[in-house]
């Protein structure tokens, strides 16, 4: 039964990751043409860091297995330097002295794959959650 727990755990893991990515693309997206934040300044996209967790870091260092790597956690949100896109708008309230704005440097194709690929991942997840429910009620349905 250990096996079956720990599995659901590790796939847990992966759920909450992917749950965080499509938030945060689902962000992204839904800023694309924010041009002031509360900052004042045009927002920036935000990516997950993503790391492998240790099997042993969730047993509090029972494992036998040291460092195979079990689940993943998100370890920071980061926001990407890179300068936002510059156009011509001499008359938007958020135009510079020679009339550019600045908009956020989002990016909707690469967002929207990221919000596809993160669905997918967390599809795939929950379909490997029932699977395991469903082996782990055989296997008490056959030890009866």
């Amino acid at each position: 039964m250990a096996d079956f727990l720990s599995a659901l755990r590790i796939s847990g893991s992966a759920l909450s990751a992917q749950r965080t990515r499509v938030n945060l693309a689902s962000s992204n997206l839904a800023n694309a043409e924010s041009t002031r934040g509360p900052d004042g300044q045009p927002y920036h996209r935000r990516d997950p860091v993503l790391a492998a967790v240790p099997f042993e870091a969730e047993l509090g260092g029972a494992s036998g297995e040291a460092g195979v790597a079990q689940g993943v956690a998100v370890t920071q949100i980061v926001e990407d330097p890179s300068p936002g896109k510059k156009v011509y708008l001499p008359g938007h309230p958020d135009s510079d002295g020679d009339g550019f704005v600045t908009f956020p440097n989002v990016n909707p194709l690469h967002e929207s794959v990221n919000l596809l690929t993160a669905s997918r991942s967390y599809e795939a997840n929950a379909t490997a959650v029932e699977t395991l429910k469903s082996m782990a009620q055989r296997a008490m349905d056959i030890s009866r």
